[in-house]
């Protein structure tokens, strides 16, 4: 009988580290006569009442995958997303120094979202051009990039060989993705909230396996989600 040759699944090399992208479920809404908190300058709304029925349903899903380690950033809303998985893991999780969400300068607690409505022009430009750093004080699409990029370089060297869910943002979750993919910056902006996305890092070689997977939601999805 002839030999035959079956189409193999993926398996991500030897060292190489699995990342899974968490995007924090929805926080809640901006306020303008209310500013959120800030910590070190940045906007830290915590979950609203669906964002923590989405951490929860995220955790239901990652409960179920061979996690190694848990990771956060700075802002209250990634580690509320966490909580549930954590809380059915043995793990202690994290803390991420430079994952946190883009600083957003003159427009911190909350008012990016109230120019974002009302499409001002820093925004609009923004968009065209791929470049945080036209809302005034915020930092550079370069200078997130250079940042977040760092962050997952350690976790990679920290990690080999296994898989790592990291409770992020959609802003930086762009970034990521956009830096494996060679994508124009902005391409992979408008990851739902509770989303899951899939990276295989492997020294200096990235590959996307899944973009904004929220099979696990249901309906708890959000319309018109915006950032941060």
């Amino acid at each position: 009988m002839a030999q035959t040759y079956p189409q193999k699944p993926f398996e991500a090399p030897a060292g190489a580290t699995e990342i899974l992208l968490v995007r924090h479920g929805q926080s809640q809404a901006a306020d303008p006569d209310n500013p959120f908190d800030l910590v070190d300058g940045h906007g830290d709304p915590p979950l609203s009442g669906l964002g923590q029925q989405q951490a929860h349903q995220v955790g239901e899903r990652l409960r179920h995958e061979t996690i190694d380690a848990i990771y956060h950033t700075k802002l209250q809303r990634t580690f509320q997303t966490a909580a549930p998985l954590i809380g059915y893991s043995d793990l202690e999780p994290q803390l991420d120094p430079g994952l946190h969400e883009v600083f957003l300068g003159d427009w911190e607690g909350g008012l990016f979202r109230k120019m974002a409505a009302e499409e001002h022009p820093a925004v609009v430009k923004m968009h065209i051009e791929g470049e945080w750093g036209h809302i005034p004080g915020a930092e550079t699409t370069e200078e997130l990039r250079s940042r977040t990029v760092g962050s997952v370089v350690r976790i990679h060297d920290s990690h080999p060989d296994q898989r790592v869910a990291v409770f992020v943002h959609g802003g930086v979750i762009a970034t990521l993705l956009h830096h494996a993919t060679g994508s124009r910056p902005f391409a992979f902006m408008g990851a739902d909230n509770g989303s899951v996305h899939h990276l295989v890092v492997h020294g200096d070689e990235w590959q996307l396996r899944r973009f904004n997977d929220t099979s696990h939601l249901g309906g708890l999805t959000t319309e018109g989600q915006g950032l941060t």
